[in-house]
């Protein structure tokens, strides 16, 4: 008789007997200003008036690990490794998933995922900006933002207009909802949005409120996130199988290349288990 780990038996035995906890890395933790309510009012209102004078909306948006009961610090193995990307997921009022931009750190090309990736082609189908940030980090920079508006935003909200059959889409507005993330407050963004985009409002989420204001926080973003939580779980659990019927070393390639492939093929998988309109339309 064979004995099989199931996820709610080793769930259990890390609570009870490991006697572990699920626990977010060191960090300030998030919290609602005081008069949260009133925020969200103004800032409903604000968004309402736009509507009412120019019509045509456009909604857009963004860590734990088990530890020790009661520990104060806690850290994650491989954090300071920044084996990590930025992802900028957009939706629309009407209920679509628009192509998904990544940025990943380096200078050139080929800090971004392969062409060899298994999933490179599909990525490019379905108009994917896969982009290095040309900087020390791998954070939203201006470059990429105007990318983002050049390449994704804009060719959406025209191609919006053509579909409604827009009598004058020079002068038809449209909404477009971001954080209040410093690169898209910055003087130069908004300069340069007012005068190569002048029909597109830019309408910031109020600071700290994206839990509960921002649409893909509000309901997209568990869905994506889980999403990348199986398909990162499907891929070590196919590495080591494969190891451990050649005989090989159970250890884990954590290369940057690898990393980098792999991860496309988590985002193409995420952008489908998201792209359902009856799931956008909840949160928009």
């Amino acid at each position: 008789m064979k004995f099989r780990c199931s996820e709610s038996f080793i769930r259990k035995y890390i609570v009870n007997i490991l006697d572990w906890s699920w626990r977010a890395t060191i960090r300030a933790a998030q919290k609602l200003p005081e008069d949260v309510d009133k925020i969200l009012e103004e800032a409903y209102l604000r968004e309402a008036y736009v509507i009412w004078n120019y019509t045509t909306v456009y909604q857009h948006g963004n860590k734990a690990t088990w530890h020790k009961h009661g520990d104060k610090q806690v850290g994650v193995v491989g954090k300071d490794e920044k084996r990590v990307f930025t992802l900028v997921p957009s939706i629309s009022a009407s209920g679509e998933v628009l192509p998904f931009q990544a940025i990943f750190q380096g200078g050139t090309a080929a800090s971004c995922p392969s062409k060899d990736s298994p999933y490179y082609d599909e990525a490019m189908k379905l108009g994917f900006k896969l982009e290095p940030s040309k900087s020390s980090t791998y954070w939203s920079t201006l470059d990429t933002m105007k990318s983002l508006v050049n390449d994704i935003i804009r060719p959406y909200l025209e191609q919006k207009k053509q579909d409604l059959e827009i009598e004058d889409p020079k002068e038809q507005r449209s909404i477009w909802k971001i954080d209040c993330w410093s690169v898209h407050k910055s003087e130069a963004f908004l300069s340069w949005m007012k005068k190569t985009h002048p029909t597109i409002i830019v309408i910031f989420i109020p600071g700290n409120c994206t839990s509960v204001f921002q649409p893909l926080d509000v309901g997209v973003q568990r869905v994506l996130k889980q999403s990348f939580k199986w398909s990162s779980h499907a891929d070590i659990v196919g590495e080591v199988s494969k190891k451990l019927a050649t005989g090989g070393s159970i250890t884990l390639d954590m290369s940057l290349p690898v990393l980098r492939d792999r991860a496309l093929g988590w985002i193409v998988k995420a952008y489908h288990d998201i792209n359902k309109p009856h799931l956008i339309k909840k949160v928009v």
